[in-house]
């Protein structure tokens, strides 16, 4: 099946009298049908250029896009309309009420008002509706921008930040809401800050550092591949821990002490603690591998500059080399 998005070599470059900035450097991106797909990248990173030059707001330098099997910008105006986004924040009369906003944009895109109840009624503000949107919080403004972007029934949905100003349940919702779209086929990119709902909504991300990738796969495959190493000990009560540690240490572990346990971040083979702390009659009760979550991965990979002129991706790389541990 033909991917819905395919980004490959995508080049932006600024220039200006500081000199030359490559926004975007040779950045590859690849998102399935049917998929919830995190774009995720610090400030800076290239994400909204991406966006913004996938939607044909901004010309690329060089390399290839594709939205549904067409080529963009070219071919942009046939697969328009089967393209929502929203990307930085949108903007709307503030005397007018959300029924009425939608209502026009429903006419100005060619699409029947009666997608204007259901998509209200996706987003949460069916009961709001007619109230002016200056009365709205910033949470409201964005539930309403994801509406305007459902209107015409997308088979892509681009979201930049939509859960930006929402509380805990309304971001609860918009990850609900999220996973039905997904469920019913709808293919949805979503850029993100929040690490910890990425994890939970997204089938696939794609990170970004220096308009570069730097890693991409299923959010289970990311994990995997950049685990910790670390694990949990803990021992049987009374045993001093500090004591403990230090034979660790002795044997080429690095400890760290904590309350009621300890973590030994490079354990490459565990089963050498459980033999060296045998050797000295202390025994362990608690053996627990110290899972990686996203976030961890975001810090570490964006951390790592890529290195500037080279084409390929910094996954593909030996950055991305296995490490070596304690006891292997």
């Amino acid at each position: 099946m033909t991917p819905v998005l395919e980004i490959s070599g995508l080049r932006k470059t600024y220039r200006s009298r500081k000199g030359v900035r490559n926004a975007l450097d040779g950045f590859d991106m690849v998102v399935e049908a049917g998929q919830v797909h995190g774009f995720l990248g610090p400030n800076g990173s290239g994400k909204t250029t991406t966006l913004r030059t996938l939607l044909g707001l901004i010309k690329p330098n060089g390399g290839r896009m594709a939205i549904l099997g067409r080529e963009v910008p070219q071919h942009l105006p046939e697969v328009a309309g089967q393209v929502g986004a929203i990307v930085e924040s949108p903007q709307f009369f503030g005397n007018f009420s959300a029924e009425l906003t939608l209502s026009l944009l429903a006419d100005a895109g060619g699409v029947n008002r009666s997608r204007v109840p259901a998509v209200l009624d996706q987003v949460g503000l069916r009961d709001r509706s007619k109230e002016r949107v200056k009365t709205y919080s910033l949470g409201m403004k964005q539930r309403l921008a994801v509406a305007s972007a459902l209107l015409k029934e997308p088979k892509l949905l681009i979201l930049d930040e939509p859960a930006n100003g929402l509380d805990p349940g309304g971001i609860r919702e918009m990850r609900t809401l999220m996973r039905d779209l997904s469920d019913s086929g709808m293919t949805v990119l979503l850029s993100s800050h929040i690490l910890g709902e990425i994890q939970l909504i997204c089938d696939s991300v794609t990170i970004i550092s220096a308009g570069r990738r730097v890693t991409s796969g299923s959010v289970a495959e990311v994990l995997a591949q950049h685990t910790s190493g670390a694990v949990r000990v803990r021992l049987e009560t009374g045993v001093d821990l500090l004591d403990a540690a230090t034979t660790l240490r002795e044997a080429g572990a690095q400890v760290t002490l904590e309350n009621d346990y300890f973590t030994v971040a490079n354990a490459t083979n565990p089963a050498l603690i459980t033999k060296v702390l045998a050797q000295r009659g202390v025994y362990v009760s608690e053996l627990t591998p110290v899972s990686a979550d996203l976030e961890d991965v975001f810090l570490e990979l964006t951390g790592t500059a890529p290195v500037a002129g080279q084409n390929r991706q910094v996954d593909e790389s030996s950055i991305s080399g296995a490490k070596n541990g304690w006891g292997q």
